[in-house]
């Protein structure tokens, strides 16, 4: 598991946390982290199979 997975996960967890115990600003911030680290890495996931296909088909 890479660095950057480790640390979403970490802001994730944050974020459930501090929702749970009903802190405002807190569950905002881990949020967004969380859902930028997500997008970042949808992106990521769908660059690598695009460049996976186009690399599997030339070889």
């Amino acid at each position: 598991m890479n660095t950057l997975m480790k640390w979403t996960i970490i802001f994730f967890v944050i974020a459930l946390l501090a929702a749970m115990f009903g802190f405002g600003g807190i569950a905002g911030a881990g949020i967004g982290i969380a859902q930028t680290l997500f997008f970042v890495f949808l992106v990521f996931a769908v660059i690598s199979g695009i460049v996976g296909v186009f690399r599997g088909a030339s070889a």
